[in-house]
């Protein structure tokens, strides 16, 4: 997923005309802490919430302030993970999007990317999730998808996690089924430490409980 896929055209930037109190207006409704400031479509840069709430006068125009506008950004055809690490380094809820001439095309929301992260993931969709603590040399993911097919089942998302100072990763695996005793069989018996195990009744609990722990790895 690129970029310009997911930008929002539901929020507007804002303008060197408006004022302080519009501008925290529009923050409160969309329920972000920063907004691009966009001259047609020159990107000025990224105004902070923080900032406008020291400012007194909320009537006053904020291209009439001396502001410490933020410049970061990514271009159109960057990488969904590009964006996430623009996001977590300087702990932004949004980030403009550019072409490679400088213009603004739109931005996209905390709210976009965790949508799509959602999606991704396969948050939504029932089934059951097994949670694999293995060695850095033993990372097969074909193979971890075999022992899941072997049992009538499919891997519906997956991903990996690894640890500072440790040779181990955690792999997660959602897979579109809650009956899962067959399969932590399988596992065991291919020498995987199954480390967790969230499946039946609390199924879809699981799901977002470990998309939680995913999204607190990146911190955002």
């Amino acid at each position: 997923m690129l970029a310009s896929e997911l930008i929002s055209n539901s929020i507007p930037p804002l303008k060197t005309s408006d004022s302080v109190q519009k501008s925290l207006e529009r923050m409160t409704e969309f329920k972000l802490s920063h907004l691009p400031i966009v001259n047609e479509t020159q990107f000025l840069g990224l105004l902070a919430e923080d900032e406008l709430i020291e400012v007194r006068d909320g009537t006053v125009a904020i291209g009439s302030l001396s502001l410490s506008l933020l410049n970061p950004f990514v271009y159109e055809d960057a990488h969904v993970y590009d964006i996430i690490r623009v996001l977590n380094q300087l702990n932004l809820s949004v980030v403009p999007v550019l072409d490679y001439k400088k213009n603004y095309l739109g931005l996209i929301s905390i709210n976009n990317l965790l949508a799509y992260a959602s999606d991704i993931f396969a948050v939504k969709e029932p089934g059951g999730i097994i949670v694999l603590e293995i060695s850095n040399r033993n990372n097969s993911l074909a193979h971890m998808a075999q022992i899941v097919e072997a049992d009538n089942a499919q891997v519906l998302s997956s991903y990996v996690q690894s640890f500072p100072d440790s040779t181990k990763l955690e792999v997660t695996l959602k897979i579109n089924k809650t009956e899962l005793s067959g399969i932590i069989n399988a596992f065991e018996r291919y020498n995987y430490q199954v480390k967790a195990v969230f499946n039946s009744t609390k199924a879809d609990d699981g799901t977002e409980d470990r998309f939680n722990s995913f999204m607190n790895y990146l911190n955002v």
